[in-house]
C-alpha cells in the first residue's frame, strides 16, 4: 500500500517492489484510499509506505485477516511506521526472509447497542456533533457507574494510541504491550476529572445525557460511527490483535525519546 501523496513514497515503493520480486515474492500494489474490504484476503504480509494515518486506515483490515503490517515511514512522527526509508531499503530482504520481530497491538471495538462493531487501533473519540458545544456523558464500566462528565468529549485510547490525541489532551503514556484501556476527558468542566486506566476485560458504555445533542464517534480520526441516539455506545478491547512487523532489536523507548525530544542515556555507576 503506497500513499502516493507522501514525498518519496512512489520511488521507495519501486525500490521495495524490485527487492521483493528479486526474492521471488508475488506482489500487488494498492494506491487507492480507502481500500476495499477484503483486499488483504490471502496475503501473507502487507507493506505500507506512508505516514501513520495511512497505516491506521489499513489496520482494521489487517487485523480481520491477521496479515502482518510492515510500516515504512514517509510521514512526520511515525510511531507506527517503524522502518525509515533507509532501513527499509537495507533490511527489506531480511524481513522477507523472516528475520524480524512481531509486536501484537491491541485494538478497540465499538458499536451503538447491538450494531456491528468497528475497530480502532489508536482511539475512539466521543464528542458533540457540533464541536463548539460542551457535552454531558455518563460512563459505566462493567455496569457500574464511573462518573458523569461535562466536557468537550472523551478519548478512549489503546496503549498504541496513547501517544496520539490522548497525549495531546494530557493523558498518560502507556507501553504498547500493556493490556489496558485509557479514558481521558477533553477539557473537563470539573478540574478533578482525570484519566482512568481500565483492565483489558472491561466493558464500557457511554450514555448521551445532553439535551438536543447528537454524538459524533470517530475511530482513529478517520471513520465516523453511525449514531443511534437511543442506545449507549459500547466499547471494549477487540479479541484479535494487529501483528506489526518490526526490525530485530527495535526499541519502543528509543522511538519515544526521538519523537518526543526526551533526553537521557544509560550510564555506568557514578555517572549522572
Amino acid at each position: 500500500v503506497i500513499n502516493t501523496g507522501k514525498q518519496g513514497a512512489p520511488e521507495l515503493g519501486l525500490d521495495l517492489l524490485a527487492i521483493a520480486r528479486d526474492a521471488g515474492v508475488d506482489t500487488h500494489v494498492v494506491e487507492s484510499f480507502p481500500q476495499q474490504r477484503g483486499f488483504l484476503a490471502g496475503a501473507e504480509a502487507c507493506c505500507v509506505i506512508c505516514g501513520d494515518g495511512t497505516l491506521l486506515g489499513v489496520a482494521a483490515e489487517a487485523t480481520r485477516h491477521q496479515v502482518p503490517l510492515i510500516g515504512v515511514n514517509r510521514g512526520t512522527l511515525g510511531f507506527l511506521t517503524t522502518f525509515s526509508a533507509d532501513e527499509a531499503r537495507a533490511e527489506f530482504r531480511d524481513v522477507l526472509e523472516g528475520r524480524y520481530q512481531v509486536a501484537e497491538r491491541s485494538l478497540l471495538q465499538c458499536c451503538f447497542g447491538d450494531g456491528p462493531a468497528e475497530l480502532a487501533l489508536n482511539d475512539v473519540v466521543v464528542k458533540d456533533a457540533v464541536n463548539s458545544r460542551l457535552v454531558r456523558l455518563a460512563v459505566s464500566a462493567d455496569e457500574e457507574l464511573v462518573s458523569e462528565y461535562v466536557c468537550d468529549g472523551l478519548i478512549f485510547s489503546t496503549p498504541t494510541g496513547s501517544t496520539a490525541y490522548n497525549l495531546s489532551a494530557g493523558g498518560p503514556l502507556l507501553h504498547p504491550a500493556a493490556d489496558v484501556v485509557a479514558m481521558t476527558p477533553i477539557c473537563p468542566h470539573t478540574l478533578s476529572n482525570r484519566s482512568i486506566i481500565f483492565r483489558s476485560e472491561v466493558r464500557l458504555q457511554v450514555y448521551n445525557r445532553s439535551e438536543r445533542a447528537q454524538l459524533q464517534v470517530s475511530l482513529d480520526g478517520q471513520t465516523t460511527l453511525p449514531n443511534t441516539a437511543s442506545e449507549p455506545l459500547n466499547i471494549s478491547l477487540c479479541p484479535q490483535r494487529l501483528p506489526l512487523i518490526q526490525r530485530r532489536g527495535y526499541s519502543h523507548f528509543a522511538v519515544v525519546r526521538t519523537k518526543l525530544g526526551w533526553r537521557g542515556r544509560m550510564g555506568t555507576q557514578g555517572e549522572a
